[in-house]
């Protein structure tokens, strides 16, 4: 794990110089693009954040709820599965942080070409941000956590990138169905949370499943000789073996 700690090392700081470019570049095109966006969602019909927010606020316990997850889920869940498919399902472990650092750096890229306002700092177009109005903790709600992000990075959407990783990771490597259904359940929480706590866009949210999608097909190419493939419930076969091999796959 000690490359993955200096990769997540250099991206933080890549991650900061960005934020730390877009404030002194001044956040006017971070505001344009997110109008660009709003325009572009409106023209199809998606525009569904407001009337997420405004149904989210209408139920201030929830409202409580979606703030905590948004600020811890997307963090510890994610670095929680990174650590356990290294430790219990070493055959996948390359592939699956493969997939998981490429999309993360080609993400840092998007946040610096593409700056991009999170709705709730668009109060004129009525969205209002939880954390703000119910004095909750979330994870802008201190001056210093939000002195520290760069909370002009939403286009891709990560959370909703690495909300996918996670679910496909479960779904495939949890061995009991309860924890497979929690694994498709969660990038769709995680997308309901990130919509309506005005942080995200659906084009970004969807920018990011993109982009999580494609790292995880073209980390399972570049390493299929060495993969293993889900077979039946309880089971891995190996691609690269002249017969199939069996492993445990127990939570």
């Amino acid at each position: 794990m000690r490359r993955e700690i200096l990769l997540i090392a250099a991206f933080y700081i890549a991650y900061s110089l960005i934020r730390v470019a877009i404030n002194r570049m001044g956040t006017s095109s971070a505001f344009g693009h997110a109008h660009q966006i709003l325009a572009l969602e409106r023209s199809v019909g998606i525009d569904v954040e407001l009337g997420l927010n405004q149904a989210l606020l209408g139920m201030p316990w929830l409202a409580r709820g979606a703030n905590l997850f948004y600020a811890t889920a997307h963090f510890a869940v994610t670095l929680a599965l990174l650590v356990w498919v290294h430790r219990h399902r070493p055959a996948h472990y390359r592939w699956l942080r493969t997939a998981l650092m490429a999309a993360t750096a080609l993400a840092l890229l998007g946040f610096w070409l593409y700056p991009l306002a999170p709705p709730r700092f668009l109060s004129g177009e009525g969205y209002v941000d939880p954390v703000v109005v119910l004095h909750s903790v979330g994870l802008y709600s201190s001056d210093a956590s939000g002195a520290l992000a760069n909370q002009y990075a939403a286009m891709p959407s990560m959370h909703a990138g690495w909300a996918l990783w996670c679910g496909l990771v479960l779904v495939l490597l949890a061995g009991r169905r309860w924890v497979k259904v929690l694994g498709a359940l969660y990038p769709v929480v995680t997308v309901l949370v990130i919509l309506s706590t005005a942080n995200h866009y659906v084009l970004d949210a969807a920018a990011g499943f993109a982009l999580v999608g494609l790292a995880l097909i073209g980390a399972f190419l570049l390493y299929r000789k060495k993969a293993v493939i889900p077979n039946t419930p309880g089971r891995i076969v190996t691609d690269s073996a002249s017969s199939p091999s069996v492993h445990p796959l127990h939570v």
